[in-house]
């Protein structure tokens, strides 16, 4: 099966670019932390609205909150892919920062991924 780079590019020949299994579903994880619900046309609950929150203030009870609907955001649009078993989120000045420990369901493989966005 051919993946689609994320995001959409073309390569040295013109071709749209392709890329691995593992590198997709890092893609595909990045596009739902980063994407606001009501973004997509055809999916309007797709995505965490992690970026609104980043200037909320900090606070125990929104850190646990916000890690329990990116989980369940990941379990219900990618847990037919992976299985996440440790997400961290820290916000420093306008910098966000989230890490994903997840199994690749098909291979049982552990991954880490991480992730930055700078919000204005």
């Amino acid at each position: 099966m051919t993946n689609i780079d994320y995001p959409f590019h073309f390569n040295a020949l013109g071709h749209t670019a392709v890329t691995s299994d593992d590198d997709h579903i890092r893609d595909m994880i990045e596009q739902f932390l980063f994407t606001s619900p009501g973004e997509r046309v055809n999916r309007p609950e797709f995505g965490s609205g992690l970026q609104q929150l980043v200037f909320s203030p900090n606070s125990p009870e929104l850190a646990a909150a916000l890690k329990f609907t990116i989980q369940a955001g990941l379990q219900q649009w990618l847990g037919d892919v992976i299985e996440v078993q440790e997400l961290e989120a820290s916000s420093e000045d306008a910098v966000l920062r989230i890490t994903v420990k997840y199994r690749v369901r098909r291979t049982q493989e552990a991954r880490v991924a991480s992730f930055s966005r700078e919000v204005a």
